[in-house]
């Protein structure tokens, strides 16, 4: 089954939502680079409390939602 494409593409720095395969495990991530095949170099904190990098699926990035700081 196909999925539509995302039309957002974050750069780097922006801090975004990751929703993977369990909607359950959703984090916010911050988007470091653009990688190969559709696919974004993220960092998240780890279990241990530590940053992390990962490579996930640019589609699966969301925008965050407005927030109580945000100006506007």
């Amino acid at each position: 089954m196909l999925r539509a494409q995302s039309s957002w593409l974050p750069c780097a720095g922006t801090v975004a939502a990751y929703v993977g395969r369990n909607p359950k495990m959703a984090r916010n991530v911050r988007v470091l680079a653009e990688a190969s095949a559709g696919r974004m170099v993220v960092e998240a904190i780890g279990r241990k409390g530590f940053p992390v990098r990962l490579t996930v699926k640019q589609e699966n990035l969301r925008p965050l939602p407005p927030g109580l700081f945000d100006l506007g």
